[in-house]
This record gives C-alpha cells, sequence and structure tokens, in this order.
C-alpha cells in the first residue's frame, strides 16, 4: 500500500512539473480550471499531437534533464541539487556502461504504436489505407489481445509514412501505402497534414486519400517553383527529415569478409650465434689477486 501511494505521488508530481514548467507556457494552454483559463484561448491553439509530442521531447532533453531537483542529492553533497544529467553521470563513473547498438527489431519498437484493425481493405491510419497481400491470414481475424478488443498492434514512422509495419504471431511485417505510386518522395506527418489543409483551400475532399496524393505529389515535386514560403519550408523540413532522422541501418546478419593476408617478406638468414664463455668463479678471483 505504501509503494501503491509514492508511486501515486511520484506520478502526480510529474505531471504538475509538466503542467507548470511546460504545457502553461504552450499557446492554447486553458489552464487547470475555468477560473484560470485564459482570454480566447481557442484562437491560440495552433500545435497539433505530433508537433506537441516533439516539443515535449525537445523540453525533456533540453530542459528537465539540464534542470536541478531537489528530489536529487548526493550523499557527499547533501546540501547540493543535482539534475538527472549529473546523476546519471555519477552513475555511469561509478558503475560504467555497456553501449549496445540497436537492430532493426529494437528500432521499430521505439517507433509510435496505433491500434487498428485489419479489413478487407487493409489498415487505416489518418486517412491513409496500408494494403498488401502479406495481410491475407489476417484479415477481420481477432489479435488475441483482450485489452485491446482485438486491435492489431500497428508501428508507423511520423518522418515516413510510406509505410507501417503490423506486429503479428509469427513476426512483423511491413505493409505499404495504397497511394504510394503516385508521390515518388517520402512524407512525414505533417507533409501530409499540410496536404490536406492545401487540399481544403483548393476545394477538395482532403478525406480522399487519393485527392491528396496528388496534392503531396505537387507539394513534394514542385514546389520550390512556387511563391508559398510555407509550403517550401515544410518540404525543406521533409526533406531534411527523410535523410536524417533515422539511424543508419545494419543488416542482422552480415556477411564475414576474411580479412586479405599480406604476404611476409622473405625471412633473413639468422645471425650467427656466438655463445658466452662458462664463468670460472676462481679463475675470475685470481685475477684480482
Amino acid at each position: 500500500m505504501q509503494s501503491t501511494t509514492r508511486d501515486k505521488a511520484i506520478v502526480e508530481a510529474t505531471f504538475s512539473a509538466i503542467n507548470s514548467l511546460f504545457v502553461q507556457h504552450l499557446p492554447g494552454y486553458t489552464g487547470p480550471n475555468v477560473s484560470r483559463r485564459g482570454d480566447r484561448v481557442e484562437a491560440d491553439a495552433v500545435w497539433t499531437i505530433p508537433e506537441l509530442q516533439g516539443l515535449l521531447d525537445e523540453w525533456l532533453l533540453a530542459g528537465w534533464q539540464a534542470r536541478p531537483h531537489d528530489a536529487l542529492r548526493d550523499p557527499y553533497r547533501p546540501k547540493q541539487a543535482m539534475s538527472p544529467n549529473d546523476k546519471y553521470a555519477s552513475l555511469v563513473a561509478a558503475s560504467g556502461y555497456l553501449p549496445l547498438v540497436l537492430r532493426g527489431e529494437d528500432y521499430l519498437e521505439l517507433l509510435p504504436v496505433a491500434w487498428r484493425a485489419v479489413n478487407d481493405y487493409g489498415i487505416r491510419i489518418g486517412y491513409r489505407t496500408y494494403d498488401s497481400a502479406d495481410l491475407g491470414p489476417w484479415r477481420r481475424e481477432h489479435s488475441g489481445i483482450t485489452a485491446k478488443r482485438g486491435l492489431w498492434e500497428v508501428h508507423y514512422d511520423p518522418y515516413d509514412l510510406s509505410q507501417v509495419f503490423v506486429r503479428t504471431q509469427h513476426g512483423w511485417i511491413t505493409i505499404p501505402w495504397v497511394q504510394l505510386p503516385l508521390v515518388n518522395a517520402p512524407f512525414a506527418d505533417f507533409t501530409w497534414s499540410h496536404a490536406r489543409r492545401l487540399a481544403a483551400e483548393a476545394g477538395l475532399d482532403n478525406t480522399n486519400e487519393a485527392a491528396v496524393a496528388r496534392v503531396l505529389d505537387q507539394l513534394l515535386t514542385r514546389a520550390e517553383l512556387g511563391p508559398d514560403k510555407r509550403t517550401a519550408k515544410v518540404v525543406g523540413r521533409t526533406r531534411t527529415a527523410a535523410a536524417a532522422h533515422r539511424p543508419p541501418t545494419v543488416p542482422e546478419t552480415e556477411p564475414r569478409t576474411e580479412p586479405e593476408i599480406t604476404p611476409e617478406p622473405e625471412a633473413k638468414p639468422p645471425a650467427e650465434v656466438i655463445p658466452f664463455g662458462v664463468f670460472d668463479a676462481h679463475a675470475e678471483a685470481e685475477r684480482w689477486l
């Protein structure tokens, strides 16, 4: 019971810190109750969920991890508060660490998750349809995860929405976007949102993925020729993210190449060995008498 109470207090303190140090400084913050609600905050709510996630990640790295916490103390310096980074540095200095290279499967595990049904047409995420013949055995089937009402665990890369990854009982399967032939470049979540916005402004149905895909292709291939600076900025972010966000992938089993053996130079004949004489202590003593 004490452990549960302590864990609850830690969770509440964490959320309180996030609200007071991060969330309240964002446009559109409504406050903990109506008495602290700002004036016309709806007009300032400009961040999407993926954008908020990126801001929170940045704040955790640059703000929270480097900020001294009253609850973090060193037994040898109890009067000085330490940051999480300081405590981690002390831990590494005391016990060391073992760096591990992430495998391809580890990378998939770290991606965001969406729980979806596998229907006859495939999987729908954000008005996009993903389908492949590999989904055949799993269509309209229960995933076996009762807590998720039989939905399937789908991982997706916010910086590359051209495919998703579905976890099955036999491992991961990669499912491409059905409209991918219409788009000849990788695109991110914010790129898709911008394309939907442009489609709506042009009077198109921004829930029709084929129409949005055509707008997306025009956005990625010809945006630099137009006067729309916002679109050009989105395209620049997309290209930068596609090139730099993902760590280099290493094949699970790389073929090993034997190192080339350099022939050793011909050995020279050994020099003549001249042995030392046997030491005679009595003869040596006679020399010094």
